[in-house]
C-alpha cells in the first residue's frame, strides 16, 4: 500500500523521490502489485491543475506532514508506466484527499462518484495502460469519515457502518456507473470495520471483498485502549504511550493478542465463503499505526504480520494480500529487512 505517499512524499529522503529506485526495491522484495491513490475527484475536476493538499496528520509517515502541492495527472500515467515496465500491477483506490478548495465535497451522488472514476480510467485507457490496472477500489475504508466524506450515514448508523441500507445503495450505484463502461474491471469498496457482516447483507455488486484487518483493532480496539493510543492526528501523545506500553503489552500476553487476530481472520474467511466472494487485503495484521520513532522496534510488529499472513493463507480464501501496511520506503526499519519481505512474499505466492 503506497496510498497517497507515492505522490506526496517526494522531497529528498521522503522515500518516493525516485520512483525507479523505489519500484526496483519493491520488486526486489518480491511484490508484484501496489495500491495507490489515483485522486479521481481532482483528475475529474481538472487534470491539468496543480492542487494544494492539506495534511491528513503530522503524526504518521503516510503522505506529507504539511501542505503539499501535487499534480496527479500526468504523474499517475508516468507512475503506472514505470510499474508496467517492471510487470508490477496497480490497484487504484482513493482516500479523497482534501485540497484547499475541498473539491471532494462537490461529489454529492453515487453517480458523480462513479463518474470521477470514469474520467480517471479514461485517461489511463487513452495512455494504453489498462492492462496494468489490477482493480479499482472506489473508496478506501468506506464509510470512514476521514476517507469517505462524500457519504454520511444517518442514525442509527455510524461512520463505520458500511452495511447500512443507504451505504449499500451508494456503493451499488457508483459501481454500476463504472461497470457500464469497463465491465471487465474488478471493482470493490474496501472496509476496515465489521467484516462478519459480509455474510449478513447482499454484496453481490462487489467483485471481491477488501477488508483491512488488524490485531490492534480487533475486539473493539482493545490493544490500543490498553496501550493508550487513540489515533491522535496532530499530537505525539499517542506515540509516546505506544513507546512506553506497546511492545510490553504485547509481550505480556502474546497468545491472547494473536488469538484476537486469528479470530477476526477466521471470521472474515467464513463470511467471504458465505458471500461467495474472494478476499484481497492490502492493509493488515499487527498494529494499524506505527513508524520509525525513538523507543519503537519493528520486531514484534513483524511477528504479528507473519502470523497474520500464515493464518490467512491457511484458510484458502485470499487471492491477494499484503505483508503489512508499512511496506514502503518511508518506513526504514521495516523496508530494509529485505530477506523478511522475500520470505513472506514467497509464502504468499505459494499460498
Amino acid at each position: 500500500m503506497w496510498d497517497f505517499s507515492w505522490l506526496e512524499r517526494r522531497w529528498p529522503g521522503a522515500g518516493y523521490e525516485d520512483w525507479d529506485l523505489s519500484l526496483d526495491e519493491l520488486a526486489e522484495r518480491g511484490y508484484d502489485s501496489v495500491r495507490i491513490d489515483a485522486y479521481p475527484h481532482l483528475i475529474a475536476a481538472d487534470p491539468k491543475r496543480e492542487w494544494s493538499l492539506q495534511p491528513a496528520w503530522n503524526t504518521q509517515d503516510w503522505g506529507a506532514p504539511a501542505r503539499v502541492k501535487v499534480s496527479p495527472m500526468p504523474a499517475l500515467i508516468e507512475f503506472i508506466e514505470k510499474c508496467a515496465e517492471r510487470k508490477i500491477k496497480v490497484g487504484l483506490s482513493t482516500w479523497f484527499r482534501q485540497d484547499e478548495d475541498n473539491m471532494r465535497m462537490r461529489i454529492v451522488t453515487p453517480e458523480q462518484h462513479g463518474a470521477a472514476w470514469l474520467a480517471t480510467l479514461n485517461h489511463i485507457e487513452k495512455a494504453g495502460l489498462m492492462d496494468a490496472i489490477l482493480y479499482v477500489d472506489l473508496c478506501n475504508e468506506w464509510t470512514h469519515s476521514s476517507w469517505a466524506p462524500v457519504f454520511n450515514n444517518r442514525p442509527p448508523y455510524g461512520s463505520g457502518d458500511w452495511n447500512s441500507p443507504a451505504s449499500l445503495d451508494w456503493m451499488r450505484r457508483a459501481i454500476a456507473v463504472v461497470r457500464g463502461c469497463y465491465p471487465e474491471m474488478p471493482l470493490t469498496f474496501s472496509t476496515n470495520t465489521h467484516p462478519h457482516r459480509y455474510a449478513e447483507v447482499s454484496v453481490e455488486f462487489l467483485d471481491f471483498l477488501e477488508p483491512h484487518l488488524w490485531m490492534a483493532s480487533a475486539n473493539t480496539g482493545d490493544f490500543y485502549k490498553r496501550v493508550g493510543y487513540r489515533y491522535e492526528l496532530f499530537d505525539p501523545k499517542g506515540y509516546e504511550n505506544l513507546t512506553q506500553h506497546g511492545e510490553p503489552t504485547y509481550r505480556a500476553n502474546e497468545q491472547h493478542w494473536l488469538g484476537l487476530l486469528e479470530k477476526v481472520i477466521l471470521t472474515t474467511a467464513a463470511a467471504s465463503e458465505k458471500a461467495d466472494k474472494m478476499l484481497v487485503t492490502t492493509e493488515a495484521w499487527s498494529v494499524v499505526d506505527y513508524k520509525d520513532w525513538p523507543g519503537l522496534d519493528w520486531g514484534w510488529v513483524k511477528e504479528g504480520c507473519e502470523f497474520g499472513v500464515k493464518t490467512a493463507l491457511s484458510t484458502g480464501r485470499w487471492r491477494g494480500m499484503c505483508t503489512s501496511n508499512f511496506c514502503g520506503p518511508q518506513f526504514c526499519g521495516m523496508w530494509r529487512e529485505v530477506a523478511w519481505h522475500q520470505k513472506l512474499t514467497k509464502m504468499i505466492r505459494h499460498g
